[in-house]
């Protein structure tokens, strides 16, 4: 962090003013521009072509697909699509940028306009406005470890030249970093449902850069920004901005200027550093791409491309929470990704309760799962399993400790729910003669406690249950067990 941390006083006198521009890959089988395998984890310059690397006389070819991808993700951030937009040469020198600019857009983006809602900290709902979604291609990758000569060497590696690109860029409507995060989380989860992209940031498919400014409370001229650069985490991402906030107001209060620079965040220090001078928009000499004509989204194109759209996880939530009555939390966490939530509703519309289907997935299953660093794929308890035990315990024919114990015996056996319940069959006690001969047993069997009971000490209850359940080897119902215990004490 800066060099002393600041009193929340000092912090309190200013807002900050957050903006964010998110890359992401778009999960096309080969490039924006040609016909080379768009694939993470090739061998090193095994990707490319002349197009890659701007030859001369290689001319450009725009890929469908991308241009539908960006299509299907800008309606899913509620932009609007631009009937024609334009491309553009982006001017810069760097060595893993072979052709000396990157094919972007500049003033005529694909689309415009959109916004994400995001829950704060105050439990409302903020609407964060995007600016716009444009397409454009990848630049290479420069290596600076590795290699027994890396104290001297950088190596380049083009195969990522000419990835297909979507640029989402914020209005500065966020204030905290973790705004900043659930802003990115949603818009994740949106992309992801949509299938444009994998969205992997360790693999760098989704990539943040913030630009961040501070200013007095209650002014409305924005602050000098910086643009914090390298942060491919969520976690790293909420520190960045946390220590970025903190820096510049230390800046300010310090009596010195706040400079508009380009910084890198080391997550080892847990600082960031003076890159270079931020860069605008004149520095890179935008112009038209004269190898490529201006991009036509069709109205017919735009329509088709709308009925792919598919249901959103916000929409979804509402939805599953209406209609299966689960709450909030769990709604939001079978949402989590859409083949989970396609998971489930399969199972849910199998089962005959799809509440009890979602407490057994999620505390269960999802339980064990989670202390065994397992995803759901790797659950020897499959779907059906889930539901059928659901069902079980939704007809009173095994407890619920019947059912973690059966449970037990999946995990430590490595076999499906199905095949486990019908070797070990448990059944559930519900007569209620035999289970009132139990209590009988047990109060006979315990005179003092009946006492207590009847003296006014109703928790004594809690040990007669137990004591039936012990005698019943666990297979008495619960609920009539308690309902036929305080009948027998109060009697």
């Amino acid at each position: 962090m800066p060099a002393a941390a600041l009193s929340p006083e000092i912090m309190a006198k200013y807002e900050p003013v957050i903006g964010l521009e998110v890359h992401v890959q778009l999960l096309t089988a080969t490039k924006a521009f040609c016909g080379c395998a768009n694939q993470f984890g090739s061998s090193p310059n095994t990707n490319i072509c002349p197009v890659c690397l701007g030859l001369p006389g290689a001319l450009p070819v725009l890929n469908e697909k991308a241009v539908e991808f960006a299509t299907l993700a800008a309606l899913a951030l509620h932009c609007e699509v631009r009937e024609r937009s334009i491309f553009a040469r982006k001017n810069y020198f760097y060595p893993d940028l072979p052709k000396g600019y990157q094919i972007s857009q500049f003033d005529k983006p694909i689309s415009e306009n959109g916004w994400i809602e995001v829950p704060t900290a105050d439990g409302t709902i903020k609407r964060i406005g995007i600016t716009r979604l444009h397409m454009e291609e990848d630049a290479g990758k420069s290596l600076h470890d590795g290699f027994a000569d890396s104290a001297s060497r950088t190596y380049l590696d083009l195969n990522r030249c000419g990835t297909p690109l979507i640029e989402i860029v914020s209005e500065p409507d966020i204030r905290t970093a973790g705004e900043a995060v659930e802003y990115l989380t949603r818009l994740k989860e949106i992309l992801l449902y949509t299938g444009v992209s994998d969205c992997n940031m360790e693999e760098g498919s989704l990539r943040c850069d913030a630009n961040v400014s501070v200013r007095p409370k209650g002014q409305a001229k924005l602050g000098t920004k910086a643009e914090v650069k390298n942060v491919n985490s969520f976690r790293f991402i909420h520190a960045a901005l946390e220590y970025e906030i903190e820096r510049q107001i230390e800046v300010i209060e310090s009596g010195g200027r706040v400079v508009q620079e380009t910084r890198l965040w080391n997550s080892t220090e847990g600082r960031s550093y003076s890159m270079r001078s931020k860069e605008q928009a004149h520095d890179y000499r935008y112009f038209p791409e004269p190898d490529l004509p201006p991009l036509i989204v069709s109205a017919e194109f735009l329509s088709e491309t709308r009925k792919k759209l598919p249901e959103l996880p916000e929409a979804r939530r509402a939805r599953m929470i209406a209609e299966y009555e689960l709450n909030v939390q769990d709604a939001h966490t079978l949402t989590a990704s859409r083949e989970f939530a396609d998971r489930f509703e399969a199972a849910a519309r199998s089962a005959k309760s799809p509440r009890r289907v979602a407490n057994v997935l999620l505390s269960e299953l999802g339980g064990r799962l989670k202390a065994l660093g397992l995803d759901q794929e790797q659950s020897p308890v499959s779907m059906k399993g889930v539901v059928m035990a659901a069902d079980l315990l939704d007809a009173g024919k095994i407890s619920s400790k019947q059912m973690k114990q059966l449970f037990d015996v999946c995990f430590e056996e490595g076999e499906d729910f199905p095949a486990v319940y019908e070797r070990e069959k448990p059944e559930q006690i519900t007569d209620a003669s035999a289970i009132e001969a139990l209590i009988d047993e047990v109060i006979a069997a315990n005179p003092k406690q009946v006492e207590l009971y009847r003296g006014g000490k109703k928790t004594v209850a809690g040990f007669f249950v137990g004591q039936v359940m012990r005698a019943s080897k666990g297979q008495a119902n619960p609920a009539l067990l308690n309902e036929l215990v305080t009948k027998k004490l109060e009697g």
